[in-house]
């Protein structure tokens, strides 16, 4: 790849060879802005993430189904209705493998190092993940147990079959999580905000567009469930920006998921019909609920982030 094709800042003469990730003064959005907007390479980008988000699960997902049919059930995968805790792992590690995929799409078609990802700094700010857990968990916690009060139909799971999901949720949900932040929130939302002139352009594409993908990628056609995919989305891409990473974000996503999971087990829910229905008819009025928590949890983080916290650009030297 030749240098031109970079973005500018990684091309400025005398510029040292290992020199930082992510240059002061360019917002996390920014960071593969450059003099061409180079359209072309960030539909492939995008097409390459897509492909990833179908193909890994396609392939691990096929793999542990092998042992699944030895045992006497059918994954959904292959068309049956035995959501088993291997199907769980594996969509949960697919979706994980996301991270190093979205880095090195982002390091051969940009020349741009993966950890600039993470952040502006280059780094996963594990001190700020803590402290919105801590602050903006239980908030997130109780929002979406109130979601949780439209009736359920229950079906029999085995003690054995419970624990294992159990387990199997609580160690890679979270990875699962942050695959698909990494991927939608880090690299979708870079490649549209590079798209632009203007670096506030830039923003209000990258956050529209990478939450319309998003929430069509999840072939939502319930009014509750598109308008709280989308909300979700947005909120998300908004703290991206306004913290310059992906921790907060993440942490949302993760405890979302989680929390999600371990309650559908606590209720005995179908997971495979939970994890796939999302036709017309599906959603509730409780999913407002969650709704307006993330347009608050956003408000708050914008208002916090306005003279202090998070920095938006990487520090200068």
């Amino acid at each position: 790849m030749t240098t031109t094709n970079k973005p500018n800042w990684l091309i400025t003469p005398g510029e040292p060879r290992n020199g930082p990730a992510v240059p002061p003064g360019v917002e996390y959005h920014r960071v593969l802005a450059g003099d061409k907007r180079r359209i072309g390479r960030g539909i492939l980008a995008i097409v390459l993430l897509l492909a990833g988000l179908v193909i890994f699960p396609t392939v691990i997902g096929r793999a542990t189904a092998l042992i699944d049919v030895q045992m006497g059930k059918t994954p959904p995968i292959l068309g049956g209705t035995d959501y088993t805790p291997l199907s769980h792992a594996s969509s949960m590690i697919a979706l994980g493998l996301l991270i190093p995929w979205s880095m090195l799409i982002q390091r051969w078609l940009y020349g741009v190092p993966g950890a600039s990802l993470h952040s502006v700094t280059s780094r996963f700010r594990f001190d700020l993940l803590g402290k919105s857990l801590l602050v903006l968990g239980p908030v997130w916690l109780v929002a979406n147990a109130l979601n949780a009060l439209a009736p359920v139909d229950e079906v029999p799971w085995s003690q054995t079959d419970l624990i294992a999901l159990f387990i199997a949720t609580m160690l890679l949900t979270p990875l699962q999580s942050a695959g698909e932040e990494y991927g939608v929130r880090g690299l979708i939302f870079r490649v549209i905000g590079s798209w632009t002139r203007s670096p506030r352009a830039g923003l209000v594409a990258g956050v529209l567009v990478s939450s319309a993908l998003f929430t069509a990628v999840h072939g939502a056609t319930d009014p509750y469930i598109v308008v709280w995919y989308f909300v979700l989305w947005t909120g998300l891409a908004v703290i991206t920006w306004r913290t310059g990473g992906l921790e907060i974000a993440i942490m949302l996503h993760a405890v979302l998921n989680t929390f999600t999971f371990i309650l559908a087990l606590c209720l005995r829910v179908d997971l495979g019909i939970a994890t796939q229905d999302r036709s017309a008819g599906v959603g509730t009025p409780y999913l407002l609920i969650p709704t307006f928590t993330v347009i608050a949890v956003t408000a708050v983080v914008w208002w916090c982030t306005r003279r202090s916290g998070p920095a938006r650009t990487a520090p200068h030297a």
